[in-house]
């Protein structure tokens, strides 16, 4: 995963890292853990300047967020209630466990969208219940953009600054983003596989 997008960035510039941001909140297991301080050193090597990269992926990841926000607010809880409760196994999650991360932003709300920004998988799937509790879409994209940008800007400032020892790392960094692909994607087969339905 590592060289695959080392490669996309070196080809693309701003605009893959807006893609791979985007990506990234639409489908968790591409980690902007990996896809910023890339970004940040390629800047300090000479390649998409600095405050583009994080101006990329501040775009790119709000536009991710956005999407599942979009979506679930046009999906409407009543109808995500009936799907999960048809196909919960697949998506690994029962009425219940809807209704109490719907009560927990009811809750917490425009923190929960900020602070979600920051944490790996929650900044994905954040957006899903304040798009259901049909949250103002400016207000979320507000606290989105904010969350992004300071996000993607200490990612790619750490890159920025590491330059000189980013490639002793690169060994090491992709045997470890594979492993956590993987670890995701056994994550949810043991989910499916001990699933059950509310009693």
């Amino acid at each position: 995963m590592f060289d695959w997008i080392t490669g996309l960035l070196q080809g693309g510039g701003a605009l893959a890292i807006a893609a791979l941001m985007l990506l990234e909140n639409v489908f968790p297991p591409i980690p902007s853990e990996l896809i910023m301080p890339l970004a940040g050193f390629n800047a300090a090597r000479g390649g998409t300047s600095l405050w583009l990269a994080v101006l990329a992926g501040g775009i790119g990841s709000t536009l991710g967020a956005w999407f599942w926000f979009a979506l679930a607010r046009a999906y409407g809880p009543d109808r995500l209630r009936r799907l999960v409760e048809r196909h919960g196994r697949w998506l690994t999650l029962t009425p219940s466990e809807l209704e109490r991360a719907q009560g927990w932003f009811a809750r917490h709300g425009a923190a929960a969208v900020f602070f979600g920004r920051f944490l790996p998988t929650i900044r994905t799937l954040i957006s899903v219940p304040a798009g259901l509790a049909r949250m103002p879409t400016g207000h979320f994209l507000a606290y989105t953009a904010l969350g992004s940008f300071i996000w993607s800007g200490g990612l790619a400032l750490a890159g920025y600054w590491l330059e000189g020892g980013y490639e002793a790392v690169s060994t090491w960094i992709n045997p470890v983003s594979t492993a956590v692909v993987v670890g995701i994607v056994a994550f949810y087969v043991w989910r499916v596989i001990r699933w059950h339905p509310d009693a």
